[in-house]
């Protein structure tokens, strides 16, 4: 068996450098189904580094919760999804704080909810609960912590008592903000590119191709006339 602090140290250090890309997620997933049995420590490992770490890591935890859920679920080591489900309200606190600190994360905490609940971990009515405690620290359609000004449309003086920062927002720098924008572009990329995936099994790739392509017209049998002109002057 592992060393237990050994394991506990590996792990907190691969949540500490998880980046936008998947294979982050899924290696530190993998490591903690390798030490299954220690899933009560390690759990209180993730819930300690979304209290103690940055918004973008915490942004990047988020995620990598709804890989680990994921591959527990299909490795049947259910006890992962079972803590996840128990402390899904401490999770959100911590990524996207009720004092309106991480409302740059409120999207990333609703697309993971919306994963969770597809993969069967959180139930459609608990994911509409949480729904309604994220409306209220939605403050900004724009990253709080990216802006130079008062949020909100409020004025230096009523937002910012004492000189704090406004509505509880906690400033990044800029090596933040740029590591911010940069894993925000490569997850786009990617939801993109997941867009167009289909099942490889039967027919579900000609029936998309099928249901999303335009009815035949005049204009396509001229083009079809001209490529098979063109075919032949070639050969």
């Amino acid at each position: 068996m592992a060393d237990p602090f050994e394991v506990r140290m590996r792990f907190t250090n691969q949540l500490q450098h998880l980046n936008a890309s998947v294979t982050s997620a899924q290696k530190a997933a993998n490591y903690a189904l390798k030490n299954r049995e220690m899933d009560e420590d390690l759990h209180s490992c993730i819930l300690e580094q979304l209290e103690r770490n940055n918004m973008n890591n915490r942004a990047n935890i988020m995620y990598f919760i709804e890989h680990l859920c994921d591959m527990a679920q299909r490795e049947n080591h259910l006890e992962f999804v079972r803590m996840m489900q128990r402390d899904i309200l401490r999770v959100i606190d911590a990524v996207a704080p009720s004092d309106g600190s991480g409302a740059a994360n409120v999207k990333v905490v609703r697309r993971v909810l919306q994963g969770l609940q597809q993969k069967q971990v959180l139930l459609p009515q608990t994911v509409l609960e949480l729904e309604e405690c994220l409306k209220e620290r939605d403050i900004t359609t724009a990253h709080p912590a990216l802006s130079e000004g008062p949020l909100n449309g409020a004025s230096a003086k009523t937002s910012t008592p004492h000189g704090g920062k406004p509505n509880g927002a906690v400033r990044l720098d800029k090596r933040q903000i740029e590591q911010r924008i940069e894993e925000d572009r490569e997850r786009h990329k990617r939801l993109r590119e997941s867009i167009w995936a289909v099942n490889g099994e039967d027919d579900h790739e000609f029936e998309k191709l099928w249901e999303e392509g335009s009815d035949i017209g005049d204009d396509d049998f001229l083009a079809a006339e001209e490529d098979a002109t063109e075919r032949r002057q070639a050969v």
